[in-house]
């Protein structure tokens, strides 16, 4: 008898490195389901992978919408074990303008912590499911010139480290994995310094996934940089991250 197809959802598909995850997760044999604010990329996507792709259109920001829409994605796809969430924002705001601190919060927060909680929901009732949040190395450090980003990748990994917490009380065999992605050659790369192509991140993430590890750095030697940020004195932070 068949072995049942794993089945996985990336929430933010249309690009970057969700676009690039899409397609490692169907070339090892996944069904997909893809959502992201621009439906076209997503069936452009589709179209091209080996194994059988749900396609929505979801804005984050809209959460009872985009937590109507992951229900309706994951009953179409017969279950789902995996869900990546991985839609975000980044703005550069050195005059600490109002919209995109706001368009900050209500993405990379908000959207996340509604997804975050439906998939969670969807596990509990399954019995079984992998939560996979991208978060950033930013998480580690406030930074003068994009504050709200670093501040809402930390809620991100801070709120992932209480699920997986929390999932020791369940019945359900639920994993929780925090990515937390260095510069990744994707339109919020932010920088050159070790930056991986969008390509090797997507095969460390599903490596990642396969071996349910609670935390992944992208690429592994992140590690280090995390590793000084957490031990560096704040008088240094406070003239790197000015």
């Amino acid at each position: 008898m068949t072995a049942a197809r794993q089945r996985a959802m990336v929430v933010g598909a249309s690009s970057g490195i969700g676009e690039a995850l899409a397609r490692e997760l169907a070339d090892a044999g996944y069904d997909v389901g893809l959502t992201a604010r621009r439906r076209e990329l997503l069936e452009d996507l589709g179209r091209v992978l080996p194994t059988k792709a749900y396609v929505a259109r979801t804005d984050v920001t809209e959460t009872e919408a985009a937590r109507e829409t992951f229900q309706e994605v994951c009953d179409a796809m017969g279950g789902v074990d995996v869900v990546v969430l991985n839609a975000g924002v980044a703005f550069e705001n050195p005059d600490l303008e109002w919209e995109p601190e706001r368009d900050t919060v209500d993405t990379n927060v908000r959207g996340f912590t509604a997804l975050a909680t439906a998939a969670m929901d969807r596990f509990e009732d399954q019995g079984h499911g992998h939560l996979v949040g991208v978060s950033s190395v930013a998480a580690r450090f406030g930074n003068g010139e994009a504050p709200a980003y670093g501040a809402s990748k930390a809620f991100v990994s801070n709120y992932l480290e209480g699920l997986r917490y929390r999932t020791g009380r369940l019945d359900a065999d639920v994993d929780v994995t925090t990515v937390e992605p260095g510069y990744v050659d994707t339109d919020l790369a932010g920088g050159d310094f070790w930056k991986a192509d969008r390509e090797t991140a997507a095969e460390q993430i599903r490596r990642a996934i396969e071996k349910k590890r609670r935390h992944a750095y992208i690429t592994r030697r992140w590690v280090l940089i995390a590793k000084l940020i957490d031990y560096m004195p704040d008088v240094l932070k406070r003239r790197l991250f000015r």
